[in-house]
């Protein structure tokens, strides 16, 4: 069964960046089409990134230009570079597969942005 640690969150300031990493565990990870999702408080949980396991990428308007999703099959890892970052972004943030999450959820990351 495949297992997902996010980690990497924190508190920074309006226009800092973080490097959020999710670790899968399992021998599958290469075949999925991978995508970070957050969550802000009383709020439902919106996809925000994904990346297709042949690199190609997508992501919601509110992050173009300041987020970077990335993978690394070999270490069956995926990243998000948060650069800009804005307090709207407060969120706790977690990976899973796309279109549908598949997995169980991870206990995700907080990233919190105030100054």
């Amino acid at each position: 069964q495949v297992q997902l640690v996010e980690s990497g969150g924190g508190l920074v300031q309006p226009g800092g960046s973080l490097t959020l990493s999710c670790a899968a565990s399992g021998n599958s990870f290469s075949i999925y089409t991978m995508a970070w999702y957050r969550q802000a408080p009383e709020k439902q949980r919106e996809l925000v990134a994904t990346i297709t396991r042949g690199g190609i990428t997508a992501y919601i308007d509110s992050v173009k230009g300041r987020f970077t999703i990335s993978r690394d099959n070999a270490k069956n890892t995926v990243y998000l570079q948060m650069n800009s970052l804005k307090p709207e972004d407060t969120a706790a943030y977690y990976c899973n597969t796309r279109p549908i999450p598949t997995i169980t959820w991870g206990q995700g990351t907080q990233v919190t942005v105030s100054s």
